[in-house]
């Protein structure tokens, strides 16, 4: 039995659009999913309502959270702390950490307070404080966003 051999009838080429296909279908999924403005947000606390709460303009360069949950507890770095001692301990740790680096700097640190609607003002004052004391500059306090009036007739 003789074979005949045509020569080359050119580049064979596999098809690719099932592949981009599912890839744009995976990047879509993942747009959808991912919000990035809740990374650092606990469940455990419920934000106080205010039409004054606003996102922030632009992310913030360090952010450094603390939750103030509604039983007078703190979460910090995924942790629950129960002593405003316990608390400045751990943010002295992060301050430590951040002078050892010499590219960052303390007056680039902003520090989160994301404080339930029920915890007391008092505590939230006092983080405040604690914070000043260990040389923190930038604060920023969180609250829900809200179309009511949430402020009284002036």
């Amino acid at each position: 039995m003789r074979i005949n051999s045509r020569g080359p009838q050119g580049i064979e080429e596999g098809d690719l659009t099932p592949m981009i296909d599912m890839t744009f279908q995976l990047i879509a999924f993942f747009m959808l999913v991912i919000n990035f403005s809740d990374v650092e947000q606990d469940q455990r606390i419920t934000l106080p309502a205010s039409e004054l709460a606003r996102p922030p303009d632009s992310p913030y360069d360090q952010p450094l959270t603390i939750h103030l949950t509604k039983d007078d507890k703190f979460i910090y770095a995924g942790r629950e702390i129960s002593q405003l001692a316990q608390l400045r301990s751990a943010l002295l740790q992060e301050k430590l950490i951040i002078l050892r680096y010499e590219t960052e700097n303390l007056a680039d640190v902003t520090v989160i307070i994301r404080a339930d609607e029920n915890a007391k003002t008092g505590f939230v004052q006092q983080v405040i404080q604690i914070c000043q004391e260990l040389d923190f500059e930038r604060f920023a306090l969180r609250g829900k966003q809200s179309e009511e009036r949430t402020i009284g007739q002036m």
